[in-house]
């Protein structure tokens, strides 16, 4: 999600009337109906994921401890063990 200046895109009188309730803060628009979308949808966060997960998963099959693999990748062993249960789904 990147931040637009108000001013570079909406009309003056919109603005204006924008101020009238939230001035000088920041402000969420959402997408419209229709038009959303899925989280990693617009980015590789979602492969990256997948293939970190498939990862541990494997390496726990082999006879990785949870505890050392949390270790390795930085996440919590409850993390880790949803991963390897798959409790966690992509």
């Amino acid at each position: 999600m990147g931040y637009k200046a108000a001013n570079d895109v909406l009309p003056a009188t919109l603005l204006q009337l924008v101020q009238e309730y939230v001035d000088g803060e920041y402000l969420y628009i959402p997408r419209k109906e229709g038009c959303q979308r899925s989280w990693g949808e617009a980015t590789t966060s979602r492969q990256v994921t997948r293939r970190r997960n498939e990862e541990i998963r494997r390496r726990h099959q082999v006879g990785v401890p949870v505890r050392q693999l949390a270790e390795a990748y930085y996440l919590s062993p409850k993390t880790v063990y949803k991963i390897v249960t798959g409790y966690i789904q992509e």
